[in-house]
Order: structure tokens, then C-alpha cells, then sequence
């Protein structure tokens, strides 16, 4: 998934006779990035994907396949499908189907051992989240405050709340998230 969002991002900055330069400048990351981003090398965060959309003025949608073949009604557990990979360390699996105008992303997280931090520096951003911890000790940071939850332990804030999740321990994690607005 990420070298064709990163193929899509150099199609259109291209088409807009951008340069890495220029398009850096607007979102504020470094050409470097942005090139390993547009080769596929590295992910790209919700937040920074938004930041490149707004950038190159189209919808997030644009990034992604709105053509795919409609999903069943009920996703079986052995057909869950890898939404997105960060970093070697988040594994995402989408939980919807392509229900048209959704309003809520259902997905599941596997946060691999010792990450310490989803990004550098906890963000907000428009919309809610809940989450649901399903297996191993998850910490979230809300507003500068770092939260223990454990199996069966729920949250559910507004996610202009600046936040951050890891995992501290040497176990896997697995969280329920749901987040909304959709954004696939």
C-alpha cells in the first residue's frame, strides 16, 4: 500500500509541476522524506498524508483505491485484509467493507513489542476515537497524561485531543479502534 500512495503523491505533484522543495515547504517535512515517501520506503501517517492532500488540493480519497471490489457484509476472521504497516512495529487490519459515504473506520492494531510511540510528537486531529484493548498491556498518551489499559479496558475521547499510543512490554498488544471520520 505504501509505494502506491507514494505513487500517487509523485504523480500528482508532478502533474503540478512541484518540486520536492516546493511541496516540503507546504507540509512541512523534509524533501528526504517526502522521496523515501514517494518510493514506498517509509509510512506515512493519517495526519501527514492529510497535510499532503490539502497540499496538492484533493481529498484524501485520491491516495486510495475507491474502485475496489465490493467486501461481504461479514468479514471472517481468516479474510481480514492488512490496511496499513508503520514503521515495522504497527500492523492495521481494516474490519470494514466498502459501505458507501461510511462514517467510521472498525479496524484492528497489533502494536509489536517495545514501541515507544505511534509519532514524535502527540497530534490531534478532527473526528473521535475508541479503542478497546483485546490482548497485553496498551499505554496511551492523552493531553501529556500516559494511561496503563489492560484486556477489556476501553477508552473513547475526541481526537482533537493531542494523543499517542505504544508498547512498553515485550508481548504483542492488540487493540480494537474505532475512528471517526472515515478516512478510507
Amino acid at each position: 500500500m505504501h509505494k502506491e500512495i507514494g505513487d500517487r503523491i509523485n504523480e500528482l505533484r508532478t502533474a503540478k509541476n512541484m518540486t520536492l522543495k516546493d511541496l516540503s515547504e507546504k507540509v512541512e517535512l523534509s524533501p528526504s522524506f517526502l522521496s523515501q515517501a514517494e518510493r514506498g520506503l517509509t509510512s506515512i501517517t493519517i495526519n501527514t498524508l492529510k497535510k499532503i492532500a490539502a497540499a496538492l488540493d484533493v481529498d484524501m480519497s485520491f491516495f486510495f483505491d475507491v474502485n475496489k471490489p465490493n467486501k461481504p457484509l461479514i468479514r471472517r476472521s481468516y479474510n481480514q485484509e492488512v490496511l496499513r504497516i508503520d514503521e515495522s512495529k504497527f500492523i492495521y487490519f481494516d474490519l470494514g467493507n466498502n459501505l458507501e459515504n461510511r462514517t467510521f473506520d472498525p479496524m484492528i492494531a497489533t502494536i509489536l513489542p517495545g514501541k515507544t510511540g505511534e509519532q514524535d510528537i502527540p497530534l490531534g486531529h478532527p473526528g473521535e476515537e475508541f479503542i478497546y484493548v483485546l490482548e497485553g498491556v496498551f499505554t496511551i498518551v492523552l493531553d501529556g497524561v500516559e494511561h496503563e489499559m489492560y484486556p477489556g479496558d476501553s477508552i473513547h475521547f475526541s481526537s482533537k485531543t493531542p494523543h499517542d499510543w505504544m508498547n512498553r512490554t515485550g508481548s504483542l498488544v492488540k487493540i480494537l479502534i474505532v475512528s471517526s471520520p472515515s478516512l478510507f
